[in-house]
């Protein structure tokens, strides 16, 4: 499907007797971190300030990082992590995980900080009822990177992605590294030969290989498996996805044991073949308790390419064996892996597979579980963030229109979340108004008109569709 080099940006629909109002807090993408309210207007920009995602705090307070490492030498690692406040002033930060000397810089202290984190208090890192971050104190669990060898995966160096827990004056308190527990991870032997020949080599210094590319991580917080005597959703455990080797699981913070886990691949059983493949996904996490769907696994399963197997026609290595052309939105009960709910190009109503791919972002992108049951969706690789509701109804949606530089000149979105006017005591409450979606059929840019009566030729015994006698040249929305 071809890509429109114009088209509207900004919030483009929004009806608030059906969405849940909030600030929303997204990239920017290379100016900074922006708090846009429910109409779009840009209310707050902490400029310079990168996110891997960016995430709100009560108070008007916000988390991220003043940079990162050039990517000649190090895959996506942050400089450090900080928590700055409304007016920018840092509160809190990390980056003392390993010095580092880079060419052309001075030796350094850095974070390696990449992908998620989470601030105790909240497993989630969005908003839930009763069960805020804290913003003075407490420990905050964060995904940074490792250098390591292991020759019972590759003989090639491997990029790691180390989870670990600090205190609030940054010290290690916790830390857990995938390789240890590569026999956990389940990969058959066609998926071992892939990755001892190419564990999904990167360009960064010599090579190295991004053999999973864990892209979130956050507690699993109190649910009713553990409270009706499930160990393996104990509330400090941690749950992960592996976007290369699509694999989502949960670690034991007791045990550093792997106690759940689906994929990497998705035919074993009945259970997992009518669930279907789950493929490069993102931000897989519990829904927290005190919202809909409490104790379910929600995750933005992107589709696209990742994985490692038997080779196929989309992919003759091996690498990056399964293949799909759209995403999907699941919200999966985790002991029966039934899907609950989704959001798919069906529920977007597309039509399948003609146009499927109108609903799809191949990588970053992720879901937020909203307290009145709508569903947040960031749909990362064209910008686009939305609000649905349970029965699929479009109520909120936002094109950002920011662009980054370098090799991915698009207007990426990480991660969005949606936030409670009250965190913001800053700001005073905004109007709620209606944005009405514009008419495309009569939509245009200056100097593309539709022709004017005198010049449309009328065939005989056709009826046509348009009653209206003039044709309107329309160049802002309507309700603007």
């Amino acid at each position: 499907m071809g890509y429109p080099t114009v088209f509207p940006t900004g919030v483009t629909l929004y009806r608030p007797e059906l969405a849940w109002s909030g600030y929303t807090l997204l990239q920017a993408a290379d100016v900074g971190a922006l708090l846009i309210d429910p109409a779009g207007r840009e209310v707050q920009l902490w400029k310079g300030l990168q996110g891997f995602p960016n995430k709100l705090l009560p108070g008007g307070q916000v988390f991220g990082s003043r940079g990162q490492r050039a990517p000649q030498v190090a895959v996506q690692d942050q400089l450090d992590l900080v928590q700055v406040d409304w007016d920018g002033n840092v509160v809190w930060e990390f980056d003392h995980l390993e010095e580092v000397e880079d060419p052309g810089q001075p030796r350094r202290w850095v974070a390696r900080q990449h992908h998620d984190f989470q601030r105790e208090g909240n497993p989630v890192g969005y908003y839930v009822p009763g069960q805020d971050p804290l913003t003075d104190s407490g420990k905050t669990l964060i995904l940074v990177h490792q250098d390591v060898f292991d020759r019972a995966i590759s003989d090639k160096p491997l990029l790691d992605d180390r989870i670990i827990e600090v205190d609030w004056k940054g010290d290690i308190i916790w830390s857990w590294s995938p390789y240890e527990h590569f026999e956990e991870l389940g990969f058959d032997d066609a998926a071992r030969r892939v990755l001892r020949r190419d564990p999904n080599i990167r360009p960064a210094g010599e090579g190295i290989g991004d053999w999973l590319h864990i892209n979130s991580v956050s507690w699993v917080g109190p649910n009713r498996w553990y409270d009706e005597g499930d160990e393996r959703f104990h509330p400090d455990n941690i749950i992960w996805d592996a976007r290369e080797a699509n694999i989502i699981a949960i670690t034991s913070r007791t045990t550093g044991k792997i106690v759940w886990k689906i994929g990497p691949r998705y035919d074993g059983n009945e259970a997992e073949r009518a669930l279907g493949w789950i493929i490069g996904q993102h931000h897989a996490h519990i829904i927290p308790q005190g919202l809909p769907g409490a104790g379910n696994l929600l995750v933005f399963d992107n589709g696209g390419w990742a994985g490692y197997g038997e080779p196929n026609p989309g992919s003759p290595s091996g690498k990056l064996n399964a293949l799909r052309d759209y995403s999907r939105v699941l919200e999966i009960d985790p002991i029966t892996l039934k899907i609950v709910w989704q959001y798919t190009p069906k529920e977007a109503g597309f039509v399948q597979p003609l146009d499927s791919v109108r609903f799809y972002s191949p990588f970053i992108s992720s879901a937020q579980r909203l307290p009145n049951g709508n569903t947040l969706i960031t749909e990362g690789s064209d910008g686009r963030v939305i609000e649905v509701t349970a029965d699929h109804q479009l109520v909120w949606e936002y094109i950002s229109p920011y662009w980054g530089n370098g090799h991915l000149s698009l207007n990426l979105v990480y991660r969005a979340y949606r936030y409670p006017y009250s965190w913001v005591p800053q700001l005073p409450l905004p109007v709620e108004s209606p944005i009405i979606p514009l008419d495309k059929t009569t939509f245009r840019v200056p100097g593309a008109a539709p022709l004017g009566r005198d010049r449309v030729t009328e065939i005989a015994g056709v009826q046509s569709s348009r009653e209206d006698e003039d044709f309107c040249l329309i160049t802002e929305p309507r309700n603007a």
